[in-house]
């Protein structure tokens, strides 16, 4: 059995950990190839696009692939739903891994923003040291005519890509972060308000609970849509129960176990 993840995600590196080896089955994690120098997953991996949901639909039946699992990111944009339309002309299972997302708690100042541009809108009346962690894309949003006086701490994994705000400074770096660490960061900057997507996950939670402890407001950029039909579990674990049940169906190793 031949099971294509579409990953780049924690979950999804995690998902192949947990099926590798398993006898009758075998992984091919597919990266976007936006991040040089990615952990790779164990098992089979390809880098780049599909070419849609055509490209995709033909790649399964090239390479014989029994079952499909989208752990992409939350903001991955439209692979969700070219997997959908791939999966349905194709006849092959599939299954997202939809990380949970966050859920604000008492004392936190979130304001919802549906797109980046939205909440580039809301930044003049929340604060003027702004702590940016939307990802090294996007950033036109912020680029925009505005306020002289708003400076950016822009973080992502790699140098981020032009258009700049006016005024930044770039931080290169990568989860997962501590509290002690987001702590620090908002005080030796000054920070007076945070931007990040719902992206989810404990990896880069703590500058929820700073910002929090801090009284920061912080700007929550909502998820974009996602096809409503696609069964979808929250953790590597339940995915990969779901996928050995296919794979005990075929007469290979049951659910719980090797």
């Amino acid at each position: 059995m031949h099971v294509l993840i579409l990953g780049g995600t924690t979950e999804a590196r995690r998902l192949a950990e947990l099926l590798h080896g398993v006898p009758g089955l075998r992984t091919t994690s597919s990266l976007a190839g936006r991040v040089a120098g990615p952990r790779l997953p164990p098992g089979g991996v390809r880098v780049g696009g599909f070419g849609g949901a055509e490209g995709l639909a033909a790649w399964l039946r090239e390479h014989g692939a029994d079952a499909i699992i989208d752990a992409t990111h939350p903001f991955a944009g439209t692979i969700g739903f070219h997997a959908a339309r791939a999966a349905a002309a194709t006849h092959v299972p599939l299954l997202a891994l939809r990380r949970p997302g966050w859920v604000p708690r008492e004392g936190d100042r979130w304001h919802e923003a549906g797109s980046l541009e939205e909440a580039a809108a809301l930044l003049p009346g929340l604060g003027r040291r702004v702590f940016l962690t939307t990802g090294r894309t996007g950033l036109a949003a912020f680029a925009r005519p505005g306020p002289d006086d708003l400076w950016f701490l822009v973080r992502s994994v790699e140098a981020p890509e032009a258009p700049y705000p006016p005024r930044m400074e770039v931080l290169l770096d990568r989860g997962p972060f501590t509290l002690e660490g987001e702590r620090e960061l908002l005080r030796r900057h000054r920070v007076d308000v945070v931007v990040t997507k719902d992206s989810g996950g404990a990896a880069t939670a703590p500058k929820l609970a700073a910002a929090r402890e801090a009284g920061l407001p912080v700007v929550v950029v909502r998820r974009p849509p996602v096809p409503e039909d696609v069964p979808a579990v929250a953790d590597p674990e339940q995915a990969a129960r779901w996928l050995l049940d296919l794979l005990g169906g075929r007469g290979g190793p049951g659910p719980t176990g090797r």
